[in-house]
Order: structure tokens, then sequence, then C-alpha cells
């Protein structure tokens, strides 16, 4: 007996009242059942995990500051020179990672 495959749909979620949160999302469903209600409800979620994991927070326990020959993991210290578009001379961040 054959069954339909689902269909992909790719929804970029990229409309004003989706993009709130000043961010564009890629989101690849196998479904064609979810309502525009449902698929808002999972770009809410995705939000929420992806910034949970951006925070300044977990920037500073996932990073060292290397300055010449010291290593910091302070915090306002990392924040400070994670600010710079350039880092200054002599400076690295290390991922942990």
């Amino acid at each position: 007996m054959w069954l339909p495959q689902p269909q992909r749909h790719v929804w970029l979620l990229n409309s004003s009242a989706m993009n709130r949160y000043g961010r564009n999302l890629l989101v690849i469903l196998k479904t064609d059942f979810l309502s525009e209600k449902a698929i808002e409800q999972e770009y809410h979620y995705l939000h929420e995990l992806v910034l949970s994991t951006e925070s300044p927070e977990q920037f500073c326990i996932a990073h060292e500051l290397v300055d010449r020959n010291r290593i910091t993991s302070r915090k306002k210290r990392i924040l400070k020179e994670a600010r710079h578009f350039e880092l200054r001379p002599f400076r690295f961040l290390i991922n942990k990672n």
C-alpha cells in the first residue's frame, strides 16, 4: 500500500508580526497540518531557546580573556573587551568549548 509522503514546507519567519524579536529564523516543517498560530508558537519557543544561549552570562561562561600574559574569566573584563569591534592588541577571546 502506498502512503503519500508528507510535504516539506519551508517558512522564513521574518514577517513583522513574527519578527518582534529582531531575528530571522528558517524553519523547515515536514507537515502541512500546522496552523499559523502553531507556527508562531514554535517560533516563540525557538526564540526562547536561542535567547538563553546568547545571553551575556552564557557568553562569559563560554569564553576566557587573554591579556598578554594573564588569563581571566572575570565577567566585567570579558564584556568590556567584547564591546570593541576589533579587540585591542594582545587581547584574545578564547572559547572554552
